[in-house]
């Protein structure tokens, strides 16, 4: 056994134990730390894939900025584990035929490069060539349009957060400058003369 594939097996059983791990685990802080794994492991069989550019973006952007923001949310929430569990049977049906659903698309996918449903070669691309500047030159050459519609999407779901958390009227504390340039020390201060008391 080659050792490229030794690393591949051994990553893929890491994700799919870690996979398996993250909707199987009770508790919620150690089903995000399980996913985390598991993105991991999916950045290193990226990586054997020569596909750099998209192990070091799942790194950075799933596990360094939305896995650790999922964390901080479910330490930070006070979670009722035996409420969660309450209604778990309930759902098992469904949940069947949805994971059987997920299983057979799996195997068309993984099985259909044997049945010559997928293309059989992969073109490997050339020692000079980079996947960064690759994929840089078709979003904003090709792609240029839909890049530009995610990033108008996106702004617009950041305003409406705001404007959704910003209800109602704030009751900050502003000054008018003007005012206080023409403000006085007999507006400021008020001096009492009081009678002085006698101790015996």
């Amino acid at each position: 056994m080659e050792f490229k594939t030794f690393v591949f097996y051994f990553f893929s059983a890491i994700l799919v134990f870690a996979g398996l791990r993250v909707i199987t685990s009770r508790n919620p802080v150690h089903a995000a730390l399980f996913l985390v794994l598991a993105f991991f492991s999916a950045s290193g069989v990226w990586m054997l894939l020569q596909a750099e550019f998209l192990a070091i973006a799942l790194i950075l952007i799933y596990v360094g900025a939305v896995m650790v923001l999922f964390l901080f949310v479910v330490m930070m929430l006070d979670i009722n584990l035996d409420r969660l569990r309450e209604g778990f049977w309930s759902y098992l049906p469904l949940g069947s035929i949805i994971a059987l659903l997920m299983v057979a698309e799996m195997a068309l996918i993984l099985g259909g490069n044997y049945l010559g449903l997928l293309e059989s070669s992969v073109p490997q691309a050339s020692a000079e060539a980079s996947n960064v500047k690759a994929i840089g030159r078709l979003i904003f050459t090709q792609y240029v349009y839909p890049f530009e519609l995610a990033s108008v999407i996106l702004l617009v779901g950041i305003v409406a957060a705001v404007a959704l958390t910003q209800r109602g009227k704030r009751k900050n504390k502003s000054v008018n400058p003007s005012q206080q340039v023409f403000v006085k020390a007999a507006d400021r201060l008020r001096v009492l003369q009081m009678p002085a008391e006698k101790r015996d």
